[in-house]
């Protein structure tokens, strides 16, 4: 049977004692494991932010894993890309350690194209949601808002109502990619469709298996991506 390194990672030491995250992937990488016949050889855990050009430096477990790896001549295994990075940059830079890297949330067949392309979409929405958030801020304050003011609540959810549509919109542009490989490969109806993604390891918008009536909604939210 193949063998893999899993590396999981959680941006907080609180986090990592809590076990927030933690938990949920390596659920996700032992389903992975077990649906492609992996084999996890060994599982390295991190607490580190992955923000900054020395963010390899800060994270030694996943300089362990790399090293492990190589040593067994096999893949590394994550739950969800952003575990490793949402930096091109910084994902061109593990791609260029010549380790084979999976994601499970993506499924086998994301190869490093697509990989760069995930990581630059994830990039960009994190700059535009920090640009979002601050421009609101300093509008609210030049116009005498007081920040944190009990009576901004009603703006506040709406504002959220707005982020989580947005959410949803990213979420369908990013599986373009994957729809549009699903398709090549023959599957045309939502249940077909459906049942490709939730082989594929790849979580629902609600974190569940796919159906039917998911796969059309995503349908028509990247439409004008397909």
């Amino acid at each position: 049977m193949e063998r893999a390194i899993a590396y999981l990672r959680v941006s907080t030491q609180r986090q990592q004692r809590s076990g927030l995250g933690l938990d949920a992937q390596r659920t996700a990488i032992e389903r992975f494991a077990a649906s492609e016949s992996l084999t996890i050889a060994a599982e390295y855990v991190e607490a580190e932010s992955g923000k900054g050009a020395d963010a390899l430096d800060r994270r030694p477990q996943l300089a362990a894993a790399l090293a492990a790896a190589k040593a067994a001549k096999c893949s590394v295994v994550v739950a969800k890309l952003d575990r490793l990075s949402r930096d091109v940059a910084f994902v061109a830079g593990l791609m260029a350690q010549r380790v084979p890297f999976i994601v499970a949330e993506l499924g086998r067949d994301a190869d490093p194209f697509m990989l760069h392309l995930y990581a630059a979409l994830a990039e960009k929405e994190r700059r535009l949601i920090s640009e979002r958030t601050k421009a609101a801020l300093a509008a609210k304050k030049a116009a005498g808002a007081a920040l944190g003011n009990p009576r901004n609540l009603a703006r506040a959810g709406d504002l959220g109502r707005t982020a989580l549509l947005e959410s949803a919109d990213k979420f369908a542009q990013n599986l373009v990619p994957v729809v549009l490989a699903i398709r090549l490969e023959g599957a045309t109806t939502l249940r077909a469709m459906a049942a490709a993604l939730t082989r594929r390891g790849i979580k629902s918008p609600r974190g569940g298996t796919w159906h039917p009536s998911s796969v059309a909604n995503l349908l028509s939210r990247s439409e004008s991506f397909l």
